[in-house]
């Protein structure tokens, strides 16, 4: 900033900061798209803007269930930019300079800063900031060390981490009561929506797991000889058919959307690409709802967590 905006007498709306994670590799079009999306857009200042990240700098190298749990965050991502009333600053971003200036930059005392930014925003400018998504993809590292057990353990620690991001809660909640000018039903809106997406988490797919098999083990033979108990089957058969096109609908877009494949990599290997898809029901609650419950947890008994960086690796064959 001293060095180079100052001396030059730079207008701070001119200039668009992009924050990006060390593992973070642009694509060649992403800074013509962000600046499209500034120089277009109805007041440009107030609003940050979204890439989706795709996680494929070492995505052929990555265990499977590591493939799963990233790639579950791209469609996450994905989905959320279909949303954009809904869209949240996330991991590798851009924002302009002069709202950063006039927020007096980013916080430095906690965790998820790269959520904060936005939520910093939305309360300083009395509601009126919003997140662009920009429908571009920037690409970044899976998770992966020397042995297959550190990896599941930086996967825990990544995962714990990012839903870590429920500290914003408190901070948001706070916020909107001592913020008059924001309108009540945004406060609603994003409060409602960001209580609902912690607690859903952490608990829907153990709930899935756990409620199918509540009626069979707590009901005994009152429940086998009931109506219910005869359509049961029949109501899960659907259930899982519908579960079976979103696994499938899954595996065919994570194929798209791989990188060319390496040449250490047979062919064959596509085939493991689509069969790992078979892992979501564990990857969904061993690294989604456990750590969800971990750091959700940890934040209301107030066992604060300390910044994590995860781990970067990449072969040396496959690195670019």
């Amino acid at each position: 900033m001293r060095e180079l905006v100052l001396p030059k007498n730079i207008p701070h709306e001119h200039i668009l900061v992009s924050s990006f994670d060390v593992d973070t590799a642009v694509y060649p079009e992403y800074f013509g798209i962000l600046t499209y999306h500034y120089l277009t857009i109805n007041n440009p200042l107030r609003a940050s803007y979204q890439p989706i990240p795709v996680y494929n700098n070492n995505i052929w190298d990555a265990p499977a269930f590591s493939r799963v749990v990233a790639t579950s965050g791209t469609f996450w991502q994905m989905m959320q930019q279909a949303r954009p009333e809904r869209l949240a600053t996330f991991s590798s971003h851009s924002i302009p300079l002069k709202p950063l200036v006039e927020m007096d930059y980013w916080h430095t005392n906690m965790v998820s800063e790269d959520s904060r930014i936005f939520w910093q925003a939305l309360l300083y400018f009395d509601g009126d900031y919003r997140v662009i998504p920009l429908y571009y993809p920037v690409s970044m590292d899976a998770n992966l060390a020397d042995t297959w057990w550190q990896t599941a353990k930086n996967v825990y620690k990544q995962q714990r981490r990012w839903i870590w991001g429920v500290e914003n809660v408190p901070y948001l909640l706070f916020g909107f009561t001592k913020n008059k000018n924001i309108p009540l039903r945004k406060k609603l809106y994003f409060g409602f929506n960001q209580l609902e997406g912690f607690w859903s988490v952490g608990t829907n797919a153990l709930m899935i797991f756990i409620l199918g098999w509540l009626p069979v083990l707590i009901g005994g033979g009152v429940f086998g000889v009931s109506v219910l108990a005869y359509n049961l089957p029949r109501i899960t058969r659907w259930l899982m058919t519908f579960a079976m096109f979103g696994v499938v609908t899954s595996t065919i877009y994570s194929l798209k959307l791989l990188p060319p494949r390496p040449p250490h990599r047979q062919i064959r290997f596509y085939f493991w690409m689509a069969v790992q898809w078979i892992l979501i029901p564990f990857t969904l609650i061993g690294f989604g709802s456990i750590p969800g419950i971990d750091a959700i947890t940890r934040l209301m008994l107030g066992r604060y967590m300390g910044f994590w960086v995860t781990p970067k690796a990449r072969l040396a064959k496959n690195a670019h």
